[in-house]
């Protein structure tokens, strides 16, 4: 089966998939005017921008649940598999694909608002929604929709429990069928509770998770300062093959950068896009710059704690591609949170690995239900005028197992099949979003316009020829209907945009 994994994986990651990625970032970084440095303001402000309604959430709970897909096992585990094959350079890689992949993430989030739907009282978008109505391509849109549902509710799920109860078992020697009992009765609970529930849950626990996580980094940082200067050289000379233990790898280290970077903060593999669409805001774009913000926190406040507390102390392996070990500080622990849970307790013994794990419980429970409403908003695509509640429940079965499997699983499997999941998705939204991204572009320049009169940004799709945007055409026309003294907006700027 591992042969098998990795065979696919092989594939789906090849060098040139990984520099076509970064092209892309390179792109929509382009054509956007670096949106992701000119708007961080815009950003930040508009994180409580708006609130909830009966058919969506407010755009911090988008960003809660978007979040609690990003911040996972891959903030962990994931760096600490980075560092293991590619180096301390693959830290800086990942911070590249951060940046680069903000902008991605506007692009498709802006995309999933745009041609968001109604459907059961509930707004749904995401790939599949804006692959059929902008594109027009329905079997492509099924098809995302087919791997929206085998990744995230089949394949990644394996990762965040696996690494959650390996975490366990190092830290308390808690038996996995036990502790993977346990879990999943508590995702259990949570995803029998509907949309409004896994909102209101990640609103409350991933904002405490992450901080609390950045938190014990700065305090280590603190204690450890000195060894600040000696970290950032060492992760940017190994970035670009300047230093000699680790001069061999540098294409590993761009590989493994790339590689764990969308794995964590997911920008063009299209599932932050899936919650941005039930955000109850007034513009496409302030969700699109609200997930933007959201890869920042994944990756740069997030990852690069793990990768400071890690490398500042020494505690991790480098292997070359022969095998052999450049680097050998953790002795024969395993790749993943152990590297963490080590590199804690050497500045509080007895602490880290306690506090790794708890953090990972935390990390990886909320990615599950993230995981699981977006597996459930491609199900409902695939699901048009049909009765859908028997199809939820069984997902949250099928869910429930693999979960429990992949937390009894070997770690490598496991990874081997959340690579496979999100490889697949990446492939079908890199291509959609490269077709469909004039859309988005448009409602940038229209946002920004709107701003420069003074006003709060509202949306006009048919005034900016934007087709099939139909549930923001029905809004305007209603809100104009209802409120004749409503702001106007000069609809004769120019928006239109060549790629």
């Amino acid at each position: 089966m591992e042969t098998v994994v990795n065979g696919i994986n092989d594939v789906l990651w090849s060098n040139p998939v990984i520099y076509i990625l970064l092209a892309v970032g390179v792109l929509f970084t382009i054509v956007t005017r670096c949106l992701q440095i000119r708007q961080i303001k815009e950003m930040v402000r508009l994180l409580v921008d708006g609130k909830s309604s009966q058919a969506g959430v407010s755009s911090f709970q988008a960003l809660s649940i978007a979040l609690g897909g990003r911040v996972g096992t891959g903030n962990i585990a994931g760096v600490a598999t980075a560092i293991a094959f590619g180096g301390p350079g693959a830290i800086f890689w990942m911070c590249v694909m951060a940046f680069l992949g903000a902008a991605t993430a506007y692009v498709e989030s802006t995309l999933s608002q745009i041609y968001k739907v109604k459907v059961d009282g509930q707004y749904r978008g995401g790939p599949a929604y804006y692959i059929e109505k902008g594109i027009g391509w329905k079997w492509f849109a099924i098809l995302f929709a087919i791997a929206g549902i085998i990744g995230m509710g089949f394949l990644l799920p394996t990762t965040q429990s696996n690494t959650t109860v390996a975490a366990m078992k190092n830290a308390f020697g808690f038996n996995p069928y036990i502790s993977g009992a346990i879990y999943v009765l508590l995702f259990a609970i949570i995803i029998f509770g509907g949309i409004k529930r896994i909102a209101r849950f990640a609103q409350v626990i991933v904002p405490f998770m992450a901080l609390g996580y950045i938190l014990m980094a700065f305090i280590m940082m603190l204690l450890n300062i000195s060894a600040l200067p000696e970290v950032i050289s060492i992760i940017i000379k190994s970035a670009f093959g300047l230093e000699s233990t680790f001069g061999g790898i540098l294409g590993m280290a761009v590989m493994w950068g790339v590689k764990r970077g969308i794995f964590s903060n997911e920008a063009g593999q299209g599932s932050g896009a899936h919650p941005s669409a039930a955000a109850e805001v007034s513009h496409p774009a302030k969700q699109g710059f609200v997930q933007a913000f959201s890869v920042y926190v994944d990756t740069l406040l997030v990852c690069v704690a793990t990768g400071f507390m890690i490398i500042s102390t020494g505690m991790y392996n480098t292997e070359a591609p022969d095998g052999t070990l450049l680097v050998n500080n953790a002795g024969d622990a395993e790749i993943g949170p152990a590297y963490t849970q080590l590199a804690v307790d050497t500045v509080f013994p007895g602490f880290g690995a306690g506090f790794v794990a708890v953090a990972l419980i935390l990390f990886t429970f909320t990615t599950l239900l993230a995981y699981y409403y977006i597996a459930e908003t491609n199900l409902v695509y695939l699901l048009k005028g049909t009765s859908k509640r028997w199809a939820f429940s069984l997902l949250k079965i099928g869910m429930i197992v693999i979960t429990y499997y992949g937390a009894l699983r070997s770690a490598e499997l496991a990874w081997g099949f959340g690579d496979i999941g999100v490889g697949v998705m990446v492939w079908i939204n890199v291509i959609a979003i490269l077709i469909l991204a004039k859309p988005a572009l448009i409602a940038l320049k229209d946002y920004e316009a709107q701003k420069k009169q003074g006003l709060d940004p509202i949306f006009n799709p048919k005034a900016l020829g934007i087709k099939n945007a139909d549930y923001w055409e029905e809004r305007y026309e209603q809100e104009q209907s209802s409120s004749p003294k409503k702001q106007t907006v000069d609809t004769n700027t120019d928006t239109h945009l060549d790629m």
